[in-house]
């Protein structure tokens, strides 16, 4: 029971903060999952997001990513914390086309201060999904902002 507490303040804490989040909500974005170590985060298709060949922007599917990991190491993260990116490094593996965008994050391994977080991006279609990014994060945990 305690457990289950502690998972719903912990959901509660995360999908604050992603509320917060003003590139998140300019990209339309939306966290579809919390769990302990792992986030899922959607993006619907719009055409403002797209770069000159109609594909979604690189830009867009590393954000999102971005924040699956950071999300991701948050939940997992000492009470009181907040993270921060400190490195990532994405593969673009082919380009960003679908009525939809998921980045699915997972903690590697949570220590004191460095959490190692991976993600993957799926360009969402009728016929299903197609992995189109994958990232490897490094999360940093810091104090909690000063209100």
């Amino acid at each position: 029971m305690a457990n289950l507490v502690r998972m719903d303040l912990i959901e509660k804490k995360v999908r604050a903060s992603f509320a917060k989040q003003g590139l998140m909500s300019t990209l339309g974005a939306q966290m579809t999952t919390v769990g302990a170590g792992a986030v899922e985060i959607r993006c619907g298709f719009d055409a403002k997001l797209t770069q000159q060949n109609g594909f979604v922007h690189a830009g867009v599917i590393t954000s999102i990513l971005d924040s699956a990991c950071g999300y991701a190491a948050l939940s997992v993260a000492p009470a009181g914390s907040e993270v921060l990116s400190v490195e990532f490094k994405v593969n673009l593996l082919a380009p960003a086309v679908g009525s939809a965008f998921v980045a699915r994050a997972l903690v590697k391994r949570a220590g004191k201060t460095l959490t190692i977080c991976s993600a993957d991006a799926y360009a969402v279609n009728a016929d299903g999904e197609k992995l189109i990014a994958t990232m490897l994060a490094t999360m940093m945990n810091i104090g909690a902002k000063a209100s």
